[in-house]
């Protein structure tokens, strides 16, 4: 599975973003799906996740209340909807999938086994 990442930019303090991920050479209903993301000079860190069926999320403590991850299966697609962006959501942002069947898809990044390239977001204050 290859996945693509987009919608980054650059927004103010505040503002909103939506964040997409489309997979490639495959389709993703069988996937845990995994937004993560890396801020310079720190560690990968994640962000929020949702089950193959979409009715389970889970998000960091920084993320929750205000992003929404979602998921299409029928147009195979997974977004992140950040609203509220603070300096310190300023990161690359990562999709990543994880095999449902494994059961063993948790905040981890190392249970993930495909990755996109990520994409850039910069919130200047």
């Amino acid at each position: 599975v290859q996945l693509q990442a987009s919608g980054g930019g650059s927004v103010q303090d505040g503002d909103s973003l939506r964040v997409s991920c489309a997979p490639s050479g495959s389709t993703i209903d069988t996937y845990v799906m995994g937004w993560f993301r890396r801020a310079p000079g720190k560690g990968r860190e994640f962000v929020a996740t949702i089950s193959a069926t979409g009715n389970v999320k889970y998000y960091s403590d920084s993320a929750k209340d205000r992003f929404i991850i979602m998921r299409d299966n029928a147009k195979n697609m997974v977004h992140l909807q950040m609203n509220s962006l603070k300096p310190e959501d300023s990161a690359v942002y990562y999709c990543a999938a994880c095999p449902s069947s494994s059961g063993t898809c948790t905040r981890d990044p190392q249970r993930y086994t495909y990755w996109g390239q990520g994409t850039l977001v910069t919130v200047s204050s």
